[in-house]
């Protein structure tokens, strides 16, 4: 296992999943639904994540697809919801007729454990080794929990201003990292294509 890839990884997915940056919306579920079970949001989200990591290569197999295209797939959304935390829009848009439990649907997912986590964590597969991207994981989903069971306090430490701030930070380190995955994997994209064509 490698520390700088462990942090690498921690810090794409809590930039991805932008659980600080969804704070408003966790309070205003509370609101709604009288109580959020932050363990049962918290462990949904990271089973997801979990089989996705393991079996998410294999459904990419199954439709013929390797994972340097899904990683700049994955790169170009990561992008965008980067573009979104940085300028403040919404491009991607929650479907309302979706209902559930708030602590399922859509806390666990899509929130969480939505698109966009699942996709970068198979982009992250064709850059890190499982290990580093599990330990990312489960230091995420420690955060998570963290986040979820003090919502009112951050609520009122921090302040809209203060969440504003942080997610265009880190919506800036995402962004980066974003370029750097399509850079790399475009790249071993070209070089195989040069290799089947000589």
């Amino acid at each position: 296992m490698n520390i700088k890839d462990i942090l690498s990884v921690t810090i794409i997915l809590f930039s991805v999943i932008d659980i600080v940056g969804s704070i408003p919306i966790v309070i205003d579920l509370r609101k709604k639904e009288g109580k959020i079970h932050s363990l049962k949001a918290t462990v949904i989200s990271g089973v997801l994540m979990i089989v996705f990591l393991y079996v998410g290569a294999s459904i990419l197999h199954l439709f013929g697809l390797d994972q340097a295209s899904f990683a700049i797939a994955g790169a170009i959304i990561m992008f965008f919801i980067a573009v979104e935390m940085i300028l403040g829009i919404t491009l991607f848009k929650s479907d309302p007729t979706s209902k559930g439990i708030g602590s399922i649907v859509p806390l666990a997912f899509p929130l969480i454990a939505g698109a966009g986590t699942l996709t970068t964590i198979l982009s992250l597969r064709a850059v890190y080794s499982i290990e580093n991207i599990l330990v990312g994981i489960i230091a995420n989903l420690l955060i998570i929990y963290a986040v979820l069971k003090s919502t009112n306090f951050l609520e009122k430490k921090i302040g809209n201003g203060g969440f504003l701030v942080l997610r265009r930070v880190f919506g800036i380190i995402l962004l980066a990292i974003a370029v750097k995955i399509f850079k790399e994997n475009f790249l071993l994209t070209v070089k195989e294509f040069i290799s089947q064509m000589t």
